[in-house]
C-alpha cells in the first residue's frame, strides 16, 4: 500500500513532495543545512547583534512564505492552528533563544553548540520518562555511541568561558524547549493532524516575531542595519538554516521516529566543523575524524530498529 501523508489532504501540498524523497538523502540535507545555523551565528556576531539577526530573519521568512502557505492556513482547523503555534514557540523561539541569548552572555559557542547537540538524549529521556515510552538496548547503545564521536569531535572546540553560572543554564533550557516540541509534534501528528513543513515553518516564524522584537527591544534598536553583511547573514540563516535545516527536520520528522531523525544530528558538530574550515581555515584533525566514524556507528545502531519496523509494516 502506497504510503499517504499524515497531514490533511485537503491542504495545500509541500513546496517539495518529501514523500518521493528517500529519507537518507532527506537526512543528509537535513545533517548539511542544520550545522550550516551555527556557523551563520558566528558569521552573524560581525555585523549585528544575535537576536537582531534572529528577529528580522522571521520576520523575512514570515513575508515571504506567506503567498505560498496563505491557502493552507486559511483552510487549516484552528485547534491544529493554534496547536502548532504553541510547538512553534517551544520549537523555534525557546531553543534559538536560549542557545543564542546563552552566547551573547559569554557561553562560548562551541559549549553552546555542543549542548544543543544533546537533542536526541534529550528526545529520548522526555519519550521514556514523561510518557513512559520503551526504547530497544540498541537505541541507547547508539545513543552513547553518539555522544561519545561528538564529545571527541568537538573536544578541542569546548572550553568553559567566562558566563555567569546562570547562563550555562540557557542553552540547556533551549534544547530541553526543543525536545519537547518535537516529542510533542510527533505524538500529536498522527493522531490530530499537522501542517505541511512550509505551512509549519511559516507559522513558527509568525509567532516568533513577536518574541524576538520584545527580546531585542530591551537590548538595543529593532531596525535593520543597513549594510551587505546584515543581509546576508539574515539571508543565510534564513534560506540555509530555517528553510533547510529546520523545513528538513519536521519532514523526516513525519517519516520517521523522533530517536532516528535527532540521532541524524550527531553528526551536525563534525559537519559543522567542516563548514567553519571552508569558511574561517579553522584546521582539521585526526580526532574529529575518528569521533565523526564513532558518531556514524551510533546513528546507525538507532537507525536499525526503525528499518526493522519499516519492515515489518510492508
Amino acid at each position: 500500500m502506497a504510503r499517504t501523508s499524515t497531514h490533511n489532504a485537503s491542504l495545500k501540498p509541500d513546496l517539495l513532495d518529501a514523500d518521493r524523497v528517500p529519507l537518507p538523502m532527506l537526512e543528509a540535507g537535513m545533517v548539511l543545512t542544520w550545522s550550516s545555523g551555527f556557523v551563520g551565528m558566528r558569521f552573524s556576531a560581525d555585523y549585528a547583534p544575535v537576536l537582531l539577526v534572529l528577529l528580522w530573519r522571521f520576520i523575512t521568512l514570515s513575508v515571504c512564505l506567506f503567498p505560498f502557505v496563505a491557502r493552507e492556513i486559511r483552510s487549516a482547523p484552528w485547534p491544529v492552528l493554534i496547536r502548532q503555534s504553541i510547538i512553534g514557540v517551544f520549537a523555534t523561539a525557546g531553543y534559538l533563544a536560549g542557545v543564542a541569548r546563552g552566547i551573547e552572555l559569554g557561553v562560548p559557542t562551541g559549549l553552546a553548540a555542543l549542548i544543543a547537540d544533546l537533542l536526541p538524549l534529550g528526545v529520548v529521556v522526555i519519550s521514556t520518562c514523561v510518557f513512559r515510552e520503551h526504547s530497544p538496548r540498541s537505541v541507547w547503545a547508539g545513543l552513547a555511541l553518539g555522544l561519545a564521536g561528538m564529545l571527541i569531535v568537538c573536544r578541542d572546540a569546548v572550553a568553559l568561558g567566562t558566563a555567569p553560572a546562570w547562563a550555562y543554564a540557557l542553552p540547556v533550557a533551549g534544547m530541553i524547549s526543543l525536545a519537547a516540541a518535537t516529542v510533542w509534534q510527533q505524538r500529536s501528528t498522527a493522531h490530530a493532524g499537522s501542517l505541511s513543513p512550509p505551512g509549519m515553518l511559516w507559522l513558527q516564524s509568525a509567532v516568533s516575531c513577536p518574541i524576538f522584537l520584545w527580546l531585542q527591544a530591551a537590548h538595543g534598536n529593532v531596525m535593520p542595519i543597513a549594510t551587505v553583511g546584515f543581509a546576508a547573514s539574515v539571508a543565510w540563516t534564513a534560506i540555509l538554516a530555517t528553510l533547510g535545516g529546520w523545513g528538513l527536520y519536521w519532514a523526516c520528522l513525519r517519516r520517521s521516529s523522533s530517536a532516528r531523525v535527532t540521532s541524524v544530528l550527531f553528526l551536525s558538530p563534525p559537519i559543522t566543523l567542516i563548514w567553519a574550515w571552508a569558511m574561517f581555515g579553522e584546521p582539521l584533525s585526526w580526532p574529529m575524524a575518528i569521533g565523526t566514524g564513532i558518531s556514524g556507528l551510533g546513528v546507525l545502531l538507532v537507525v536499525r530498529p526503525d528499518r526493522a519496523r519499516g519492515r515489518q509494516a510492508v
